[in-house]
């Protein structure tokens, strides 16, 4: 076929036409991307803006704020027994896991402990809560690489932890049981055996997890290499929980740090990798959710005979004094530094959350990676805005 002079001419200025308009795409500052702000899933509401490069980010920005609650200077207008109320909704996921620390703390200062069954049963509720909330993240984790059906198991077996806690204190989300000096109730006839029972559940919603979802190869082609973050940048950021031990650190509170919990009554194991990549901070929680039921088995299995409650005045009155108290939950290290004037209510507290610390990496974790993997490593990250925004 001969193609002719007036065809090769149109040819070459529909090439310059296409030139020109490329020239005119053209920009020296890249494209800015706004994610949000929405209400990603169960995380809260986040924005996060990033300047790119093609597909490749070149910086980014989380801005927060969204949901800014105000609950350290709430604290200050509340009695000691009405503030368990409030930091039941830091971390939604984990009400009960919210109370322990700043009941420890205010115990601390008015020199109480609570009896050892309390302790044992404190303890139970609190790896209870972190069991409810891993399996929330393995079941998110798969929503945000594009697989549902992880989701649908999370959200049927996560009831079953739930049930029981509902059935001790009446709430599911916000139980609102702790108590300073011990807790609101004893727990019903029958509630240990059926919560061993359970426990047998999510061991094997784990194993389900570890073929349906770490084990697709999908799954780890978007996660493995994806979103590393070395030892020594993940300490100097201030990464507790899981994120810091997926990266090598071997420190969880609830080995390293003694405190009045039953933690030390039990026989588990604290798990780490070395990968620190997205891969390593799933398969590090989806091992602590079987540790976390392993506990709970044992703790149930021992629990011992005896009262619920020290001996504490009717009228709280926290004596002068400062305390900061932190416990292992399920995002990280929660503390509070709780300052007292002798009041009903602290004059001062003031919470130290591991979500902000997740969040406060992204910008360096994000810079250069692809835009499809933004989502992979914020999901296994895993941070809770209301855990932020306080």
């Amino acid at each position: 076929m001969t193609v002719t002079e007036s065809e090769q001419l149109a040819y070459v200025a529909a090439k310059a036409a296409d030139a020109r308009v490329n020239v005119e795409l053209e920009t020296d500052d890249g494209m800015t991307l706004n994610i949000g702000p929405q209400h990603p899933a169960t995380h809260g509401t986040l924005r996060i803006v990033a300047k790119l490069d093609g597909e490749q980010v070149l910086w980014v920005e989380p801005i927060m704020g969204y949901m800014h609650r105000g609950y350290e200077k709430l604290v200050e207008v509340r009695t000691y027994p009405q503030i368990t109320t409030l930091v039941n909704r830091i971390d939604w996921l984990a009400a009960s896991c919210n109370e322990v620390p700043f009941i420890l703390a205010a115990e601390q200062l008015m020199g109480v402990e609570a009896p050892l069954r309390a302790q044992y049963l404190r303890t139970i509720f609190h790896e209870m809560g972190r069991i409810a909330h891993l399996t929330m993240f393995l079941g998110d984790m798969g929503v945000q690489i594009g697989a549902l059906t992880p989701m649908f198991y999370a959200m049927r077996d996560r009831e079953f932890v739930l049930n029981q806690t509902e059935s001790v204190s009446g709430g599911r989300f916000h139980p609102n049981f702790n108590r300073i000096g011990g807790l609101k109730d004893d727990i019903p006839k029958g509630w240990l055996d059926e919560t061993i029972r359970i426990m047998r559940k999510m061991e094997a919603f784990c194993d389900q997890m570890e073929e349906l979802l770490l084990g697709n190869e999908i799954f780890e082609q978007r996660t493995r290499g994806i979103g590393i973050i070395p030892a020594e940048i993940a300490q100097q950021y201030g990464l507790t929980g899981a994120n810091l031990r997926a990266s090598g650190v071997d420190w969880d509170l609830r080995r390293d740090v003694d405190s009045p919990m039953a933690w030390k009554h039990a026989d588990f194991d604290v798990i780490t990798h070395t990968d620190g990549d997205c891969y390593a901070r799933t398969w590090v929680r989806l091992q602590e959710t079987r540790e976390a039921c392993k506990i709970v088995t044992q703790l149930c299995e021992d629990l011992p005979a005896g009262p619920i409650m020290a001996k504490v005045p009717r009228i709280i009155k926290v004596p002068a004094g400062e305390a900061y108290v932190a416990t292992e939950n399920p995002l990280g290290e929660m503390g509070y530094y709780v300052v007292s004037q002798g009041d009903l209510g602290p004059f001062r507290v003031k919470i130290r959350t591991a979500s902000f610390h997740n969040i406060s990496i992204v910008p360096w974790v994000l810079r250069g990676v692809y835009v499809p993997d933004i989502i992979s490593i914020l999901g296994s990250l895993y941070f809770i805005l209301g855990d932020i925004d306080r």
